[in-house]
């Protein structure tokens, strides 16, 4: 039986799961598991020392994607990672704005219109497939929580429409093409949900 710690191997019973505990906690210290702490003990060892932002990280991947940009202005890939770098960047990170329901930093006009302007470039260059989580995050940046542009709100929600196909994207742009004064293209789309 396993758990027989009264038979003959008793002692590798034991041993194994001594191990065992020591494994599970020693990774909960060393990789700072269960703590609101970043990081652990592992850190102290990788020289890494858990101060790179979130935000340094997307500045990063934006200055990226502008390099790739630069080397081809067409690249629909490039100018997606560009509008949602600057989409995340405009986003809060104050948990108080948060719950009182603010999506973006008070001070993220700038990011909003440089993602605003990725958007359209990305559009004229024609993809494939349009992104779809793209085109939700563009939707919010023009909502009345960012831009306020129902319009572009309502190409955007267009676009996402035409890639999901379902209840909810129709619902979506129904009420974003209302807010446009666009009754016409509303009426469709809530026929289509």
């Amino acid at each position: 039986m396993l758990f027989d710690l009264q038979g003959k191997r008793r002692r590798l019973v034991q041993v194994t799961y001594l191990t065992l505990a020591i494994l599970m906690g020693g990774g909960l210290v060393l990789f700072g598991i269960g703590s609101d702490v970043q990081g652990g003990l592992a850190d102290i060892f990788s020289g890494s020392s858990g101060d790179e932002s979130g935000s340094a990280v997307l500045e990063d991947q934006l200055a990226e994607a502008e390099d790739r940009l630069a080397a081809n202005p067409d690249d629909p890939e490039a100018l997606a990672d560009v509008a949602r770098a600057n989409y995340q960047l405009a986003t809060t990170t104050d948990d108080e704005a948060r719950a009182a329901g603010a999506i973006f930093a008070e001070d993220a006009e700038p990011r909003l219109e440089a993602a605003a302007g990725a958007w359209t470039d990305y559009l004229e260059a024609e993809p494939e497939r349009p992104d779809e989580a793209l085109a939700f995050s563009m939707i919010q940046v023009f909502s009345e929580f960012g831009l306020n542009r129902p319009k572009d709100a309502a190409e955007a929600a267009q676009v996402l429409a035409g890639e999901r196909r379902d209840a909810q994207a129709y619902l979506i742009l129904t009420q974003y093409a209302a807010l446009a004064g666009d009754e016409r293209q509303a009426e469709l789309a809530g026929q289509r949900a």
